[in-house]
C-alpha cells in the first residue's frame, strides 16, 4: 500500500466510508483505495468498527477518519470542484444536494456529513481573473446565485 506524502483528512462521525463511497461514485478520478478497521477500542468506537478509509476525490489523496461527534465541519474548509459547463455543474451540485446535502450561496453547497463543496464554472473563474467592469458584473451575478447558473455569467461577463 503505497502512503501519500501529504493528504487531506476529514474527520467523521461513524461515516467515512460511505462518504468516501459516495465521493467516488460521483466524481471522476477518485476511488476508495482502503478501509481500516481498529485494532482496539477507542473513545469513539470498539475494536473491530471502521477507523479510516483511504480514499481519492478528483485525484486528492484523503483520510477519513470515524473520530466521533468531538468536531463538526465548517466552510472554513472546502473542496472546489471546477466544471467546464452547466451540464457538469448540474451534476454534482444535483448529487451533493440530493443526497441529504444543502445548498449555501454562491456555488457552495454541503454533503450531508457536513463538507463543503465549492461548484465553480470555469468561466465563473475566467471572469473574475479577467478585472474590471467583466469582473464586477459576474460577480454581483454570483452574488445572487446558489448553485452558478452558466448562462447569466456569461451574460453578466459580456455586459
Amino acid at each position: 500500500m503505497a502512503i501519500a506524502k501529504n493528504s487531506i483528512c476529514l474527520w467523521y462521525d461513524t461515516d467515512a466510508e460511505a462518504a468516501a463511497r459516495f465521493y467516488a461514485d460521483v466524481f471522476p478520478d477518485s476511488e476508495v483505495t482502503g478501509v481500516h478497521h481498529a485494532p482496539g477500542d477507542y473513545p469513539s468506537g470498539k475494536a473491530g468498527d471502521v477507523l479510516t478509509v483511504t480514499f481519492t476525490v478528483l485525484g486528492i489523496p484523503c483520510l477519513g477518519l470515524n473520530g466521533g461527534k468531538a468536531f463538526k465541519h465548517s466552510e472554513a474548509f472546502s473542496f472546489q470542484v471546477s466544471t467546464e459547463d452547466q451540464e457538469e455543474t448540474d451534476r454534482y451540485w444535483d448529487a451533493i444536494v440530493g443526497n441529504g446535502g444543502e445548498e449555501s450561496a454562491c456555488g457552495w453547497c454541503r454533503d450531508k456529513w457536513g463538507i463543503s463543496w465549492q461548484i465553480t464554472p470555469r468561466v465563473l473563474m475566467e471572469a473574475l481573473a479577467a478585472g474590471g467592469g467583466e469582473a464586477k458584473r459576474a460577480f454581483e451575478a454570483m452574488m445572487e446565485m446558489k448553485k452558478i447558473d452558466v448562462a447569466t455569467i456569461e451574460r453578466a461577463r459580456r455586459g
